[in-house]
């Protein structure tokens, strides 16, 4: 006894086995890239070619661990822009890891420990500036800093102060 398949089931179940197939080998941007999701010290870091201290802070990071991928542009403005990074928070780079900004010389220990404990609508953390003694920044001399937490609507707060270190 030959049965005929019902169109609807067999379109159905062409598109579940079309759904389950891509949902079981999900292709990222971030692996597209040498990264996975599941990395989560995979940094990228924009900065200009020609900075010493942006190169000096992504081998501090390389040394602590994270797996940096550097794109060297003139465009940083647009960069931060596009990330929503507010003016008084500016420095030299912008880098992105899982989500979250992190503008200027800000400390490894203080990547991590926020990507540990993420703060509702906090898009970034900044050292605004280029404050000596902060990370990529060591010329001997050491400035108090903090490094600010900031939300895209332009709220701010203080993530931790670096006095005497």
């Amino acid at each position: 006894m030959k049965t005929k398949k019902n169109p609807l089931y067999t379109s159905v179940t062409s598109i579940l086995l079309a759904t389950a197939s891509t949902l079981a080998q999900p292709v990222l941007a971030s692996s597209i890239q040498g990264f996975t999701d599941a990395d989560e010290r995979a940094i990228t870091i924009y900065k200009s070619p020609s900075c010493g201290c942006c190169q000096s802070w992504v081998e501090y990071l390389e040394a602590n661990g994270f797996k940096t991928k550097i794109v060297n542009t003139n465009s940083l403005y647009e960069i931060k822009q596009k990330h929503s990074v507010p003016r008084e928070m500016a420095s030299c780079h912008t880098a992105l890891i899982n989500g979250l900004v992190i503008e200027g010389h800000v400390p490894a220990s203080d990547i991590l420990a926020y990507l540990e404990n993420p703060q509702f609508n906090i898009i970034g953390l900044s050292v605004p500036g280029m404050i000596q003694g902060s990370p990529g920044m060591e010329t001997g001399k050491k400035e108090e800093y903090q490094v600010i937490a900031f939300s895209a609507n332009g709220q701010q707060s203080v993530f931790r102060e670096y006095k005497d270190y």
